[in-house]
């Protein structure tokens, strides 16, 4: 089953409440946070997030795209991350990192950039809840889908499935209906989708679709 994680970067944040309730059929919500740093762009920080936990039951999956992510974890596990994910980039200490989410009730995960190797995960793969590939350079909206990025993904579910792991492989970046099935293909669990889903005239039936159509090329494989 592939599960779709609507990121409400691209929602409006006039009126959140009402944005996060069109998408109530999906599993996921997907939180970018950015600071500014790390990456170019600022978001928003664990206030937001605290604000819209009590009107949604999905799993509230955070995205840390900041420096020195170990002093923020504490703040976004208490305001309802449900997973937190960080850089393996944005740390020289991940594998404390990843032992801070998890001493803080949540479930870890790791994101890589897209020039980042996999072998970056060789020796924390087995404590991670979820591995993050990034299909564009993350901090901006509108990029292509990076080609390579498929080979990637392929690659490292091949590394879960020969540890016989259940760690689950996120995708975020340039996804929409013309790439969707190699993306599915490659072993995705997770597809993260802005821009498709809360830019659309009808956010509601842009997710619907978006899960019939994973459904449907899962069969089909």
């Amino acid at each position: 089953m592939i599960d779709i994680a609507p990121s409400i970067l691209n929602a409006d944040f006039s009126c959140l409440e009402k944005e996060i309730k069109k998408v109530k059929e999906a599993k996921y919500l997907h939180l970018d946070i950015m600071d500014g740093s790390f990456v170019s762009n600022i978001s928003y920080g664990p206030s937001v997030i605290k604000d819209i936990r009590p009107y949604s039951n999905l799993i509230f999956d955070t995205h840390l795209m900041v420096n020195n992510p170990g002093k923020h974890i504490k703040k976004f596990a208490e305001a309802g991350s449900d997973y937190i994910t960080v850089h393996a980039e944005a740390t020289i200490h991940l594998h404390r990192v990843i032992q801070q989410i998890k001493e803080n009730g949540c479930k870890a995960g790791v994101a890589l950039n897209p020039a980042t190797s996999l072998d970056q995960l060789s020796w924390v793969i087995n404590e991670l809840d979820l591995v993050l590939i990034m299909s564009v350079n993350p901090g901006a909206g509108g990029q292509s889908f990076i080609q390579s990025m498929y080979k990637k993904i392929k690659k490292l579910r091949e590394i879960i499935d020969s540890r016989d792991l259940k760690t689950k492989i996120s995708v975020d970046g340039g996804i929409n209906h013309q790439n969707l099935d190699r993306v599915i293909q490659a072993g995705t669990d997770i597809i993260v989708v802005g821009s498709t889903i809360f830019k659309s005239e009808d956010p509601e039936q842009a997710l619907k679709k978006l899960k019939i159509k994973c459904n449907s090329d899962l069969k089909e494989d």
